[in-house]
């Protein structure tokens, strides 16, 4: 057992009760989230509070959307999580908290969340129900059918970018949502493949659908993708209606990637996004410089 998971197991013997409904609703990967301010940087020169304050509380909504999923996910993973080398130290998957008292602390989130959508906008909350639903498919049968459960992953993230320029009122062109679905594409491949890499031969014992995936097929699906990545941001940068000046930003892209792949088969990483997000200090600075490249060269030159 890792240091971690030792001091989380003790601190929750000493009563620390709270920590187990703090630790389902798994805040790190809030990250995902930030996806919904992609709106907000691309109409940087038209941004008003008001704007940015719904930006914050979609963002917020998505937070605990997200976390209503997760907790359905470990509930229904319990099992195969408990055998997991990283995920049985999860709050329902180790014991640390009761599989019901964990669905009903979700269900109240769910209404609370979908009570703000509707009234922050009726139709972000429909959007935020229909993530839902769609995660709840995935978590009884799409994640078990290859190929589907990689594309109902990054259609999430598709939604997430949709919901952030619908709560302020900013809609996207095709070429951006296509980028977006075909980074998170990239992003779920990587995922299954580190988790490949990390099960070996008990891959079938913790998800079904692993036994239908090899490294090879799963290469040459990233191969694929970010090719595609690379060449759809590309024409983006040219074709969306902003100013050209954005190709700038399109190294920032491609080296973003080839980090990415990097760690994936140099260093063994890549299965948890979020994490690498911010422990990788070039992934980091990449997508900071990025978002700041775009909100000043949209800012200057539009």
């Amino acid at each position: 057992m890792s240091t971690l998971a030792e001091e989380i197991v003790k601190k929750d013997k000493s009563g620390g009760k709270a920590l187990p409904y703090l630790m389902v609703l798994r805040p790190k990967q809030w990250t995902k989230n930030l996806l919904v301010f992609a709106a907000l940087i691309f109409s940087i020169k038209t941004v008003t509070i008001h704007m940015l304050l719904k930006a914050v509380v979609g963002f917020a909504l998505f937070c605990i959307l997200s976390s209503c999923v997760y907790i359905l996910n470990d509930y229904m993973d319990r099992e195969a999580d408990s055998r997991h080398p990283e995920k049985k130290y999860r709050p329902i998957a180790s014991g640390r908290l009761d599989p019901m008292r964990a669905l009903a602390f979700g269900s109240v989130l769910l209404c609370c969340a979908l009570g703000m959508a509707f009234l922050l906008k009726p139709w972000f909350s429909l959007l935020l129900f229909g993530y839902f639903m769609i995660n709840v498919a995935y978590s009884i049968k799409l994640k078990q059918i290859v190929i589907v459960d990689i594309m109902v992953i990054a259609f999430g993230f598709v939604l997430r970018a949709i919901g952030g320029g619908l709560v302020i009122d900013v809609s996207f062109t095709p070429w951006f949502l296509i980028c977006t679905m075909l980074l998170a594409l990239f992003l779920a491949i990587s995922k299954r493949r580190h988790e490949l890499y990390l099960l070996s031969e008990n891959k079938g014992e913790h998800r079904k659908v692993l036994e239908q995936y090899s490294p090879e097929l799963l290469n040459q699906l990233n191969s694929i993708v970010t090719t595609a990545a690379i060449m759809s941001y590309s024409l983006f940068t040219f074709t969306s209606g902003h100013t050209i000046q954005l190709m700038w930003t399109i190294p920032l892209v491609m080296y973003g990637i080839f980090r990415y792949l990097y760690l994936i088969h140099m260093k063994g990483k890549g299965g948890r996004p979020e994490k690498v997000l911010v422990e990788d200090g070039h992934i980091l600075a990449t997508v900071l410089l990025f978002a700041i490249m775009v909100a000043s060269i949209l800012y200057y030159f539009e």
